[in-house]
C-alpha cells in the first residue's frame, strides 16, 4: 500500500468521502465545510481513505477517519490519522479530541486516551459531532500535540 498517496482533499473528492462515511456508518454531518482540513489515501485517480479535522481556536476535532473496506489492515488507517494530526499540528492545535463508536483501541497509539465528554474542549463540544451527529455513548478521547 505505498503506492497509495495520502494528499490534501479536494471539493471534488466529497462523493467518495460520503461513500467511505457510509460504508463505514460514520457521519457525514458537515463534512464539506472541513474539505480544507481533511486528507485523502488516493490509489491512482481513487479515493479509497480519509480523514479530517476541525479546527477550533488550539483544539481540533478529529473526524471521519475511514478506509474502503476491501483495504482494511494495510496500515492505511494509520498514515491518514499521522497526516491528519499533522495538519491539525502544522495549523496550531495543541489539543485534539475524537468521538468513537468502534475504534477506542485503534487511537491510543497516536497518544489518544479515554476522557468524560465534560473534559472536551468547549469550542468542540459545540462541534455538530458532539451536539448531533454522535450518539452519547461515544467514547471521548484526548491527545495532546
Amino acid at each position: 500500500m505505498t503506492d497509495v498517496a495520502i494528499e490534501p482533499a479536494r471539493p471534488d473528492d466529497l462523493p467518495a468521502i460520503f461513500a467511505l462515511l457510509d460504508r463505514g456508518r460514520l457521519p457525514r454531518a458537515s463534512i464539506e465545510q472541513h474539505i480544507g482540513a481533511a486528507v485523502v489515501a488516493r490509489d491512482g485517480a481513487r479515493v479509497v481513505g480519509c480523514a479530517a479535522v476541525e479546527l477550533y481556536d488550539t483544539a481540533g476535532l478529529l473526524r471521519s477517519v475511514a478506509v474502503d473496506p476491501d483495504l482494511r489492515g494495510h496500515g492505511l488507517g494509520v498514515r491518514l490519522t499521522d497526516a491528519a494530526l499533522a495538519l491539525a499540528r502544522a495549523r496550531g492545535a495543541r489539543t485534539v479530541y475524537l468521538l468513537t463508536e468502534t475504534a477506542a483501541a485503534f487511537f491510543p497509539r497516536f497518544g489518544f486516551r479515554p476522557i468524560p465528554r465534560d473534559q472536551v474542549a468547549p469550542t468542540v463540544r459545540r462541534s455538530i459531532e458532539f451536539t448531533s451527529a454522535c450518539p452519547a455513548t461515544a467514547q471521548a478521547m484526548m491527545a495532546d500535540l
